[in-house]
């Protein structure tokens, strides 16, 4: 949180500083705001190191949230270090040590957190020469770039204070480490896969929080990349990219605290079942979103088509007849949709909601109390699927017992 707040003064300070060929004036509040999402990771490793301290995935949290914290204010002081001289002590330096803090920020993200995923501990033994891999990977990678010659990124030409200058080969060293990194990290997501087949329980309902929103930062991410290469290039030299395209990227920078937030609610095991009943709904909602969309540019498309054809000019009914056809397929479309997820990925609810549905319409015309405790036994054991299964009916009252009872209601026997 200092280090959150200092970057905000830096900022301020930095705003009146100009040096030809920095990036100090181009740092802007959403830079500012966007490190401050990885406050998420600090705060949610304080909940889960407090509560569960032999977990190292608060730990872990907690190292991923001091290195991003430290990687936003190293960003401002070496900038306004730069444009201002002697303004703050030692800012290339500072700048130097932020040109490769990114390294262990990311590796510790994508490979640890992913390999100890949800209980601080390897899934077995057989992962830990994986663990000691993404280690020294993290190490090579990290003094690599620390001691790479040549300038830095945004200060103006200014050079990496600890780089060796007449050693080219530490940057062939570098790109040669450097694609390992991603390696470790699918190996960690196939580890954490291998984890969730075998799981049971809880620790399968813990792995599907961190697998959700691992999916959401990823189909997110994916739009965002896609919208931007499919954005013309001449909006971006006529003074920078589209407002729907800033958006889309604000949206995937925002999109990274699901991940730590899921981390909290699994480790933590707040509300943890509640995760099946998020999917459910993502996956109905996100299916209904993309198709309700469809139609609706498709009508807008086809019915201005038609009307110019007939007319020679575009008319306004076309959004009208579409957002009315919008309106009136969102009901009976939802209810499809949820009917298609429930079969497809919930069969077993799915099938459950059909048996009781069969029961409650025989339950209707069914006489035969014998045949009725046959069926409930077996809806029991087929929706429930217990280990054993009794049904108690409670005996008719004797004669006597059940005329004091018709007495009491002014009935005779």
């Amino acid at each position: 949180m200092v280090m959150f707040l200092a970057s905000f003064v830096l900022y301020f300070l930095l705003r009146a500083a100009q040096v030809p060929g920095s990036r100090g004036t181009d740092l802007s509040v959403g830079d500012l705001l966007g490190g401050g999402l990885f406050l998420v990771f600090p705060l949610v490793g304080a909940l889960i190191a407090s509560r569960r301290s032999e977990n190292a995935i608060g730990w872990l949290c907690l190292a991923v949230g001091l290195l991003w914290m430290l990687i936003g204010v190293s960003d401002f002081y070496g900038v306004y270090g730069v444009a201002q001289p002697g303004s703050v002590p030692f800012p290339v330096v500072v700048a130097g040590i932020n040109n490769w803090l990114w390294v262990p920020a990311v590796g510790l993200l994508g490979t640890y957190l992913l390999l100890l995923f949800p209980d601080g501990r390897l899934p077995s033994s057989r992962w830990r020469p994986l663990a000691w891999l993404s280690g020294a990977v993290l190490v090579l990678a990290s003094g690599g770039v620390m001691l790479s010659p040549g300038p830095l990124q945004g200060l103006g030409g200014v050079r990496n204070p600890f780089g060796l200058e007449g050693q080219p080969w530490l940057t062939s060293a570098g790109y040669v480490v450097l694609p390992l990194l991603p390696l470790c990290m699918l190996a960690s997501a196939l580890s954490l896969l291998l984890r969730f087949r075998r799981s049971r329980g809880e620790e399968r309902e813990q792995i599907k929080w961190i697998a959700f929103a691992a999916s959401v930062v990823v189909i997110v991410y994916l739009i965002a990349m896609v919208a931007s290469l499919l954005s013309p290039a001449e909006t971006w030299f006529a003074g920078g990219s589209p407002a729907w395209l800033s958006l889309l990227q604000s949206a995937a920078l925002l999109s990274l605290t699901a991940v730590p937030i899921a981390v909290g609610f699994a480790v933590l095991r707040y509300r943890l079942y509640d995760i099946d009943i998020i999917i459910n709904r993502a996956l109905v909602y996100g299916s209904l979103t993309a198709t309700l969309a469809l139609v609706y540019v498709g009508g807008v498309v086809v019915l201005q088509a038609m009307v110019r054809a007939m007319s020679g000019q575009e008319s306004s009914l076309a959004v009208v007849a579409s957002t009315l056809a919008i309106a009136a397929l969102f009901g009976p479309l939802r209810r499809r949709v949820q009917e298609l997820v429930d079969r497809r990925f919930y069969r077993r609810k799915y099938d459950a909601a059909k048996t009781l549905e069969a029961f409650s319409a025989k339950l209707r015309t069914e006489t035969d109390l014998d045949a009725l405790s046959d069926d409930l036994v077996g809806v029991v054991r087929e929706t429930m699927q217990p280990e054993y299964v009794s049904l108690w009916l409670h005996p008719d009252p004797e004669p006597k017992a059940r005329s004091t009872a018709l007495r009491l209601f002014g009935h005779e026997e």
